[in-house]
């Protein structure tokens, strides 16, 4: 049995699900506390003696330890390789990996700034109006990254030949930036279809609905406009 250590509003450890659904893979979850106020503090025990990075999502396969999101897709598709996640060629699968390393670390650095957005406001007005002129230009590298990406989905169903580990990553990240009422897909009508294309496919449905919920329960309402 597949353990996984995941968290309510964890945009990594939700890439894990997605790909343990995928693959028709059955797993127990220990969803580990958190809220917006002290987030994962104090830290769940079992965390803090698995992963020296103190944090999820980590996987436990009958006693092998792996934690880091992108570590743990690469050994999910290396032990269960069907429906594989990574194209077989070395070319492919290294394009693959730039692209769910640009998602992890580049388009998810532009949508850090919206990240008060959910929490409880700062009572320093000249704060929040700080945090909200950040998130602005944020928005703006946003936009930028979803014309790139819109330009390379042309005639694509896929950032590859087929569903990637690369598509999960965009997907999650994507929607975070979504959720924190970052700009819509509106004028990005190839990134706008791949988006929806993805949202149809169950694994990745149930993990949009149960963040949802998640932040019904545990967060700020973000003000849309």
């Amino acid at each position: 049995m597949i353990t996984l250590y995941s968290g309510p509003l964890s945009l990594f450890s939700r890439k894990i699900e997605i790909a343990l659904r995928e693959k028709a893979l059955a797993f127990e979850r220990i969803m580990v506390p958190f809220n917006q106020t002290t987030g994962y503090d104090p830290r769940h025990p079992e965390v803090l003696a698995l992963n020296p990075k103190r944090q999820v999502p980590i996987l436990n396969d009958e006693g092998l330890i792996v934690y880091d999101s992108t570590v743990i897709l690469e050994y999910l598709d290396e032990a269960y390789p069907q429906p594989p996640l990574y194209p077989q060629s070395p070319a492919a699968r290294a394009r693959c990996r730039l692209d769910e390393l640009f998602a992890d670390e580049i388009l998810f650095m532009a949508l850090r700034p919206l990240m008060h957005r959910n929490e409880p406001p700062a009572s320093d007005r000249n704060k929040r109006a700080a945090q909200e002129a950040d998130a602005l230009i944020a928005e703006a590298a946003l936009e930028r990254h979803y014309a790139d990406l819109n330009d390379r989905l042309t005639g694509r169903d896929y950032f590859g030949e087929a569903l990637t580990a690369a598509d999960i990553g965009m997907f999650m990240t994507v929607f975070w930036a979504l959720r924190l009422g970052g700009p819509s897909l509106g004028g990005y009508a190839n990134l706008a279809a791949w988006f929806e294309r993805l949202s149809s496919r169950p694994a990745f449905a149930i993990a949009a609905a149960e963040v949802t919920e998640a932040d019904r329960r545990l967060s700020y309402p973000v003000k849309r406009r």
